[in-house]
């Protein structure tokens, strides 16, 4: 049918949505999972209009095996610190499944002062990322073009993280 297929001059792509900050601009939202020092652990993307819970346990999911000095696998964080965007039953239910400490910031109880001790660190991660040109301002159409993209970024933020 005309006009439902992307044409050469039509923007849009997979996960792309409607930005809410931003006049309705297709956009991307990236989700992160880092280390208490800001190194990426995991990436994810999705539209700019789905909300960050959504994607939550994939999220946590993604997180690869990690090699212990005593010779042990383990596969996924002691405590995760969140913003109150995550403060929702079904992301507490996950974090406990997998025994992992619940520190999310509680709505109308916590203040956004306390959190920002531990939320400085992802948004200095993704600033890191905001530094590679490719990724500030989505080129690609397709997801896993930029998703590889992403992941390369994250990998030279840990590769610049090296002594």
């Amino acid at each position: 049918m005309p006009g439902q297929c992307l044409a050469p001059g039509q923007k849009g792509g997979e996960a792309v949505g409607p930005n809410p900050t931003d006049r309705g601009k297709p956009g991307t939202k990236r989700h992160i999972l880092t280390e208490r020092g800001g190194l990426p652990l995991t990436s994810l993307l999705t539209g700019a209009n789905r909300h960050d819970s959504v994607v939550f346990e994939a999220l946590l999911d993604a997180v690869p095996p990690i090699r212990q000095p005593n010779r042990r696998r383990r596969k996924r964080p002691a405590k995760l610190h969140a913003d109150k965007a995550y403060d929702i039953p079904r992301c507490r239910r996950a974090l406990t499944q997998r025994h992992i400490k619940v520190r999310i910031a509680r709505k109308g109880i916590d203040s956004s002062q306390r959190l920002g001790r531990h939320r400085w660190v992802v948004e200095r991660t993704l600033s890191w990322l905001n530094r590679y040109r490719r990724l500030t301002v989505r080129y690609e159409r397709r997801a896993d073009i930029h998703q590889a993209f992403l992941t390369l970024g994250c990998a030279l933020i840990c590769f610049n993280a090296l002594p």
